[in-house]
């Protein structure tokens, strides 16, 4: 009896407590979308391979006060290779009022793809294994005060080993560029 009696007061005490603090939210939760612009190295032993590439992706989280937590679903495309990347992001935000500097790393897989490559008029399809993936990123928020808006500008450098073997040679994915995301606060 006395300690269903200490748990009933112990739960009263959370959610009273909880109810005050919720007056101060400390954390915003968001979901949005981003698009970018940059290049794309398929590292191989004997070649390296750059082409210009484009990313459009999805992004839903958690913003606390001084850290940022993520999961993100992006596409990249350029003339030769078509993949997909899922990830988990951390961000560290440095303290500002308007625009709102970070860093952050990532890490997930990069899935379902094929890589087309042309050799004398024969075109072969390379399809993407499903591989970890690394990603580091740099950027700034800009907080639009009384909107539930909050718009991105970040570079990022992803990387994932092996995407695809075919007779002994197993590329690395480089991708990297710069991207503007839009997230909607609720």
């Amino acid at each position: 009896m006395k300690i269903n009696s200490l748990s009933l007061i112990s739960v009263v005490s959370v959610l009273t407590v909880a109810a005050n603090a919720n007056a101060a939210v400390l954390a915003d939760f968001y979901v949005g979308g981003m698009v970018g612009v940059g290049g794309q190295t398929l590292l191989a032993e004997h070649k390296n391979e750059t082409d210009p590439s484009q990313m459009f992706g999805a992004v839903a989280g958690m913003d606390l006060p001084i850290f940022r937590v993520e999961g993100e679903y992006d596409y990249f495309t350029s003339s030769d290779l078509k993949t997909n990347a899922a990830m988990v992001n951390l961000y560290a935000k440095m303290p500002s009022t308007v625009i709102l500097p970070y860093f952050g790393a990532g890490i997930g897989a990069v899935f379902g793809g094929k890589h087309t490559v042309n050799v004398n008029n024969i075109e072969t399809k390379n399809h993407v294994d499903s591989t970890a993936a690394y990603q580091a990123m740099l950027g700034a928020t800009i907080d639009i005060l009384k909107l539930p808006l909050k718009f991105d500008i970040e570079g990022r450098v992803l990387y994932a080993p092996d995407i695809y073997k075919v007779d002994n040679v197993s590329p690395d994915l480089l991708e990297y560029g710069v991207r503007a995301k839009m997230r909607f606060i609720f």
